[in-house]
């Protein structure tokens, strides 16, 4: 879903969530922040389908979700896990106070699924603004560019000796 399909009142609720988090969630945001854990990209209370996942990284198609008790048991869960299958991530749920009383075990957890995931598309989130900054620049002198010149570019033919 590009960011221009989100509709209006799914970005504001997106939003709020990323302002009202839970300790369990801030505390988990602490760590899967800025590619802190194991290089994984994951983006917070961020629209999916008709969704707003809790964590996700795309590049590796991975959903996690921290619940409070309210979740227990919850068919809405259940149908949108089944949602997001269909869309080919995985999800990982953990309830509020697994997180903040045994965070290790929950890192060991994602750690394990991050492991085993599929590599991501070289043109995926995990690679793409990279590639994009690498092609657009010019390397300077001194960045792999020599004082000879470029293979194909015109040259004198060398004189025998």
């Amino acid at each position: 879903m590009a960011r221009s399909d989100i509709p209006d009142w799914q970005r504001m609720a997106a939003r709020r969530l990323r302002r009202d988090m839970t300790d369990a969630e801030r505390k988990l945001w602490q760590v899967l922040r800025a590619h802190r854990f194991r290089g994984a990209r994951f983006r917070r209370q961020a629209p999916l389908g008709p969704y707003i996942a809790d964590f996700v990284c795309h590049a590796l198609k991975l959903v996690i979700e921290v619940d409070g008790g309210r979740h227990s048991g919850s068919q809405k869960d259940a149908a949108r896990d089944a949602w997001l299958h269909t869309q080919g991530y995985r999800v990982l749920r953990f309830w509020n106070n697994e997180v903040l009383g045994n965070l290790a075990g929950v890192l060991d957890k994602i750690g394990r699924e991050i492991a085993t995931a599929p590599p991501p598309h070289p043109f995926s989130g995990a690679y793409a603004a990279p590639l994009a900054r690498r092609s657009s620049a010019k390397p300077t002198r001194g960045e792999g560019e020599s004082a000879a010149p470029l293979a194909g570019a015109a040259s004198k033919p060398e004189a025998p000796e």
